[in-house]
């Protein structure tokens, strides 16, 4: 590099970090987990970004982070103020969206996250769809059933089968899925059709997850069957994983039904005691509750809705 190309990239670099306030400074290090890579991320040098965070911290009178030469970490003072902070900048990038109005404008990056099955099955299709609206939106998928703390993994919105307790969060339901007891005929033949909802307690089951050993089978008709009539010796929290065991012969599986429509149309599977159709589940889009949801967030959760409501066509 010679000397004027030096002096050339040294104007860049302070003319990128003269744009960055303080507060700024600060999120992007939290969020980033360093100064290092905070740093890197914005095009600039680390030291120029520790001042910025050091002369918030002198306005404050608060000590925001504890630094460190791997990491950085916000303090208990730090994450109540980052979470403050982070509420108000997602606010007004909320308002100004909501008066610039349309998809054209949407762009940034947005973060989701969901269960594998559900996110394979029902996001992607929305991610294709809305790239379609807002092409120079930059989506990230995070597939997972421990994904929960929206807030600390700077996530946008996140999909769960029902709302959560967390106050600080709105729930906003989306789409319901039906629900429907399966088996092979295989299994069937070896174990005998159940006739009453009383006979599942003869039966093996294929459970998503033990967790749902611990859950009564509801039916639309409201009945219930207790969960402790639900026997099993295979689980696991992949509907994927599940499918195949199920087709196998190693028991009765209450899942989605449209995991198992193409089986129930062919014979692979049959559902049992049809005339006593169990309970489905609703889904829910949970984001960060704020005034003004972000266009990004809303025109993904219009897409995720249409993904649903089309199990229904």
């Amino acid at each position: 590099m010679t000397k004027k190309d030096a002096i050339l990239h040294l104007s860049i670099v302070e003319n990128a970090i003269s744009m960055i306030s303080p507060e700024q400074a600060f999120l992007h290090v939290v969020e980033a987990g360093s100064f290092k890579k905070a740093a890197e991320l914005l095009g600039t040098d680390s030291s120029s970004l520790s001042r910025k965070v050091a002369a918030l911290e002198a306005r404050l009178q608060v000590k925001l982070l504890q630094r460190s030469t791997a990491r950085s970490v916000p303090t208990d003072m730090g994450q109540t103020y980052y979470k403050g902070l982070r509420k108000l900048i997602n606010e007004q990038s909320a308002l100004e969206e909501e008066i610039t109005g349309g998809s054209a404008s949407v762009r940034g990056r947005l973060r989701v996250s969901a269960t594998v099955d559900f996110g394979e099955r029902f996001l992607v299709p929305a991610i294709q769809q809305i790239q379609m609206q807002a092409p120079d939106l930059s989506v990230e998928l995070l597939l997972g059933s421990d994904v929960d703390n929206l807030l600390e993994k700077n996530l946008d919105v996140a999909f769960r089968f029902g709302p959560l307790a967390d106050s600080s969060l709105y729930a906003r339901q989306v789409g319901q899925i039906s629900r429907v007891l399966v088996a092979s005929p295989e299994y069937l033949e070896r174990m005998g059709t159940p006739e009453t909802i009383d006979d599942l307690k003869f039966h093996k089951f294929v459970l998503y997850s033990l967790s749902q050993a611990r859950v009564d089978i509801a039916f639309e008709d409201g009945n219930l069957f207790s969960h402790q009539g639900i026997h099993s010796n295979v689980a696991a929290n992949s509907l994927r994983a599940i499918h195949p065991l199920v087709i196998g012969g190693a028991g009765i599986h209450w899942g989605p039904r449209w995991l198992y429509q193409d089986d129930l149309d062919t014979g692979s599977v049959v559902e049992l005691l049809p005339e006593h159709p169990v309970s489905g589940f609703s889904i829910f889009a949970v984001y960060m509750a704020r005034d003004f949801l972000p266009q990004k967030t809303r025109l993904f959760i219009d897409c995720v809705i249409e993904q649903l409501a089309a199990l229904k066509d």
